[in-house]
């Protein structure tokens, strides 16, 4: 925790090689009045800090092939709000695959999960299992639909 009248540490490191004309990797961390940053910005193949870009980011706001940050965007993104195109993981996951706290996504697994196959607590999907699914095909504590039985049996077995 920062005192009053105490400024955060700047950090800026960044390689020497490059590849594509991208660096290998940088790391940029804290204000940087030089550039007029008020947080770093790392664009490398592997960016590491408050806002990171590159193919692996991470960072406070990280965004990239593979993204792992407090909000994560990319490819395959892990974060407390993660928006993946192939797989998010986080408290809030939005992607194809979804798995968190509350996930949205073609499968989707978590505490509340929305998606074509939804499995949580809460679940609502076209394919649902949970304690409380809604959807066309249901599996939950008042509802054993066989056609939701025979898909989840057979995608989850460890489940049935």
């Amino acid at each position: 925790m920062l005192k009053q009248g105490q400024r955060q540490q700047t950090i800026r490191r960044r390689s020497e090689a490059s590849f594509l004309g991208i660096p290998v990797w940088e790391i940029a961390v804290g204000p940087d009045p030089e550039s007029g940053e008020v947080r770093g910005h790392a664009r490398a193949i592997v960016a590491i800090g408050d806002v990171a870009t590159g193919w692996l980011a991470i960072g406070g706001f990280a965004r990239g092939i593979v993204a792992i940050g407090g909000c994560a965007i990319g490819g395959i993104a892990i974060g407390g709000v993660s928006l993946g195109l192939l797989a998010a993981l986080g408290g809030l996951a939005i992607g194809t695959i979804a798995l968190g706290g509350a996930a949205v996504g073609l499968l989707a697994l978590g505490g509340g999960a929305i998606g074509y196959v939804a499995v949580g607590g809460g679940a609502c999907g076209y394919y649902a299992c949970g304690a409380g699914a809604v959807g066309e095909h249901v599996v939950s504590a008042s509802q054993q639909d066989p056609a939701a039985v025979k898909f989840f049996s057979q995608w989850f077995p460890w489940a049935f």
